[in-house]
């Protein structure tokens, strides 16, 4: 996994909770957290730092994840606003993911594994994202769908209709947003 994403959770913990406890979470994880951006790290790094927040908060690692990618948006859009400056809407901004931001993202990040997802557009108007990696931190999508919104000023609705985690070969969101 690249550093980049351990060092948009640094970034989170620290401006929501301090420095002290970004040490705090590195140390119950056995982590020494020195992560560069371009770096490549295990990604059971990852899983040890989200399930030392999720000890220390009571919350299932799923959750701590959605709560990193939601507040973890403010900073990506602050870094490459022309990824969201592009679109107008939520929907619009999820389906240029494959063709447009995960290609950059791996240019800008050599050696990215970004994951892979699919759309199609439901009678009712929702997006259905289907969610592919070998991963599995839908909870990540799920917050920064979330924070996505946040940032297009919509109210976002997702529902979790398949999960890697319960033994789907794939996840399956449906996503809608509407104006806030």
């Amino acid at each position: 996994m690249k550093g980049i994403i351990f060092n948009l959770v640094e970034e989170v913990v620290v401006q929501h909770h301090g420095p002290n406890t970004w040490e705090d979470l590195l140390e119950a994880a056995g982590l020494d957290g020195t992560y560069t951006s371009l770096g490549n790290y295990d990604d059971a790094e990852l899983l040890s730092l989200v399930r030392s927040a999720g000890e220390a908060l009571a919350l299932p690692d799923d959750a701590v994840l959605r709560w990193v990618g939601r507040r973890a948006m403010p900073i990506i859009v602050s870094r490459w606003p022309g990824f969201f400056s592009a679109h107008h809407t939520t929907l619009d901004f999820l389906r240029s993911l494959n063709s447009v931001i995960h290609p950059e993202v791996r240019k800008l990040y050599s050696g990215a594994n970004c994951p892979h997802f699919g759309f199609k557009t439901r009678e009712d108007g929702a997006l259905l994202i289907g969610y592919n990696s070998a991963r599995r931190l839908c909870g990540l999508a799920h917050g920064f769908i979330e924070g996505a919104a946040d940032y297009y000023r919509e109210r976002p609705a997702l529902d979790h209709l398949e999960c890697m985690h319960l033994g789907d070969p794939r996840c399956l969101i449906a996503v809608q947003a509407s104006a806030a």
